[in-house]
């Protein structure tokens, strides 16, 4: 290996050096050119996983036999008869659909048809006769992993799993705007296809008929005994008004109304006729009493003869009293003797009218008593009418109770009778529009169709599959993806090496264009990097381990060396390092034990052949370091004599000695696995290993598969050339 320039302190040339990878930032956008190089990236995927998709679908479809399907259609209406009562003139209409549908899905109907037509006997509906195929052979020893319980074989004359298989081919159904039912079923024999639904149509006759037959009995014996027991309860109910009406010896209802009546409007005219007297009595009475003057009282109430006689003798004697005292004196003799008479006239006048007020007072006390014996009579009256009412209401209630009782009789007794009319008619009266006849093709698709299908779905799948890979995939794959994650300058892509070419082989100087031409890259973006001159101290490291740092630092360290540039070589992992394995086993002293203060530093120093000096990482089982400035020791060491420092550092994620070595180096260069690095990892080691002095981190992409990589849609997917790209295929 060569490299044009001879000495590292000589600059490539005075102007800027800017890093030879320029990056390219691309949008994500996923358009038919990405999707046609995910399928080329991923086809090995994709064809696998349709070949193990398309194995037991195909195994499932060579088992597919065909399938014939049969349907009747029919529609199920009441008995005429049965509407055509005296109250009844409505036609005779559909009954209830979805109940007459439940009924052809019934439990005893589904075994008449199994039994009769010996369904169980078919292996294609009694799983008990089939033979165990290689898929539920599969499905059973999965289940088994799960189910520790022993599953029970299928009985050959089981009849559940009979009627399950039955119950999948047979399909009833109707529309919702439509009254008509549909019976299909689906079997492998065209003949019984057709068979089963005419079958099931007459045993649901059969059934529907003993249903109903059964159903009326039933509801007669009801009804006979509820019309005992009803004839009981109505003759109760007579016997107790014909009781009741006896004992309480109530007339009919004319005759007492009527002598009610006459009663009543006697004494009511009777009382009336009182009543009047009374007031007139008490009128008259008022008058006589309230006044002291007789001859004035009298003139205005109704008086007897003899009072009203001596009232005008009175009045004509003031009369010619007056015209006397008009013609003699008051003294006069005349005028006294009619004085004295018109004196006495009064005094008969008011004897007279005392007496008739004591007649008019008797007479009142009669009226008054004669008014109390009548009040008594009303009052009796009054009490045998309300006692009458009374004993008529009850009489009412208990004669309405007994025509209730006669009238649920009569209706019970139509009921009977109706009862006894229907059970002569049929249960249903079915009207097939389409009877079910033999299917002349087979229901569905044919097999290559469902392969075809098969195959479709399985590449689909397995698209999808290598699709959500791809999306998921968050590894570093190009500098494209890290192109954000601060100042990383990208030193190139290194490709994998092929297995027949063994890390160790290197030192003999095997030639492997397209990783030599990598491992320059990488050199010669270093020196770009630090302003055109190779830097002097170098620190190789990585995220994880297993990313290949520690052969990408042999690899520059012998690039160097072939180039006549004096190189140390340093394994910088103090509980991993494995660089004394490839230059020179079971040395003595390495940097660990330099860094304990167990070793001089020119005793760590090993010279390799090829002319490179390399300290190994000695004896891991070392912890104690008490020269903490060891490492920049050898810096130094190295600057004086013109080496050139590599340091093949623990991964930044597992030490921190690797950060504090990263401070100390003029140049850091970072190792990422194509395709394995997750750019997570990536951006965080960056931000670890970033420092005043080293604050421009080189980064390079290991283990690169050029072929897969130049399917990407990529800025560097072109990076490597088609002849070495065919080269590196057919060596691989």
């Amino acid at each position: 290996m060569t490299i044009s320039t001879a000495d590292r302190n000589l600059p490539i040339s005075p102007m800027r050096y800017d890093p030879r990878f320029q990056v390219e930032t691309k949008a994500d956008n996923f358009d038919l050119a990405s999707a046609f190089g995910l399928v080329r990236r991923r086809v090995i995927m994709i064809m696998t996983i349709t070949v193990l998709l398309m194995v037991p679908a195909a195994i499932v479809i060579s088992e597919l036999k065909p399938a014939y399907q049969a349907s009747a259609r029919l529609i199920i209406r009441q008995p005429l008869a049965t509407s055509l009562g005296v109250d009844d003139t409505s036609p005779g209409g559909p009954i209830d659909v979805k109940s007459e549908t439940e009924r052809l899905l019934s439990r005893s109907i589904a075994e008449r048809v199994v039994r009769e037509l010996r369904l169980n006997v078919l292996p294609e509906f009694n799983p008990a006769l089939r033979k165990i195929s290689f898929i539920d052979r599969i499905r059973a020893k999965l289940r088994g992993l799960f189910d520790t319980k022993k599953p029970t074989l299928p009985v050959g004359d089981n009849l559940d799993a009979t009627i399950r298989e039955y119950y999948q081919a047979l399909g009833v159904w109707h529309g919702d705007k439509s009254e008509v039912i549909q019976i299909s079923f689906t079997a492998n024999d065209a003949e019984l296809a057709a068979t089963v639904p005419n079958r099931l149509v007459s045993i649901y006759l059969d059934e529907r008929k003993g249903s109903v037959s059964g159903r009326l009995v039933s509801a007669e014996e009801w009804i006979r005994h509820r019309v005992t027991e009803q004839q009981t309860r109505a003759n109760v109910a007579r016997n107790a008004v014909r009781t009741y009406q006896e004992s309480m010896d109530i007339v009919s209802i004319e005759d007492a109304q009527d002598e009610r009546i006459k009663s009543l409007l006697e004494l009511t005219g009777r009382e009336g006729k009182i009543d009047e007297r009374r007031v007139e009595v008490k009128a008259t009475i008022s008058t006589l009493e309230g006044t002291d003057n007789a001859s004035a009282a009298v003139q205005n109430i109704v008086v007897p003869d003899s009072i009203a006689t001596k009232q005008r003798d009175l009045h004509a004697q003031e009369q010619d009293l007056a015209r006397l005292l008009q013609t003699y004196d008051g003294s006069a003799e005349a005028v006294v003797d009619l004085r004295g008479k018109i004196q006495q006239s009064r005094t008969d006048l008011d004897l007279a009218t005392k007496q008739y007020l004591q007649t008019m007072r008797a007479k009142l006390a009669a009226l008054d008593h004669e008014a109390n014996a009548l009040q008594s009579i009303l009052a009796d009256d009054r009490k045998k009418r309300t006692r009458d009412a009374l004993a008529q209401t009850e009489l009412t209630r208990l004669q309405r109770i007994a025509d209730k009782e006669q009238s649920t009789l009569d209706k019970l007794e139509d009921q009977r009778r109706d009862l006894a009319a229907k059970a002569m008619l049929p249960g249903a009266e079915l009207e097939v529009f389409s009877p079910a006849s033999v299917p002349l093709t087979p229901q569905g698709r044919g097999r290559l169709f469902y392969l075809v299908g098969a195959l479709l779905a399985a590449i689909s799948a397995a698209a999808t599959a290598a699709f959500v890979i791809e999306m998921s995939d968050r590894t570093v794959r190009s500098f494209d993806q890290i192109a954000g994650m601060g100042r990383a300058i990208p030193a190139g892509l290194i490709p994998r090496l092929a297995r027949w070419e063994n890390p160790k082989t290197m030192f003999e100087h095997m030639p492997v264009p397209m990783f030599d031409e990598a491992i320059r890259t990488v050199v010669l973006s270093l020196k770009q990097s630090n302003g055109g001159k190779l830097p002097s101290s170098i620190v190789v490291t990585s995220a994880h381990s297993g990313e290949g740092k520690s052969l990408v630092a042999r690899s520059l360290a012998i690039e160097l060396a072939a180039a006549a540039i004096p190189v140390l070589l340093v394994d910088g992992d103090l509980r991993r390092g494995k660089l004394d394995s490839f230059f020179r086993p079971e040395l003595m002293y390495g940097l660990n034990e330099f860094l304990n203060g167990q070793a001089d530093l020119r005793d760590i120093v090993y010279r390799h052949p090829s002319g490179i000096d390399f300290i190994p990482s000695g004896r891991f089982s070392l912890r104690r370091r008490t020269r903490l400035n060891g490492l920049a020791e050898i810096i130094e060491m190295a600057g004086t004599a013109g080496q050139v420092v590599i340091f093949d550092s623990a991964p930044v994620l597992v030490s921190t000695d690797t950060v504090h070595l990263t401070a100390l180096a003029e140049k850091t260069l970072a190792v990422v696995r194509w395709g394995k690095t997750s750019r997570r990892a990536v951006e965080f080691s960056l931000q670890q290993m970033k420092s005043s002095r080293n604050s421009e981190i080189v980064v390079a992409i290991n283990n690169v598969n050029p072929k897969r990589h130049a399917l990407y849609n990529f800025s560097d997917s072109e990076l490597f050339s088609k002849s070495l790209v065919k080269y590196y295929s057919v060596k691989s």
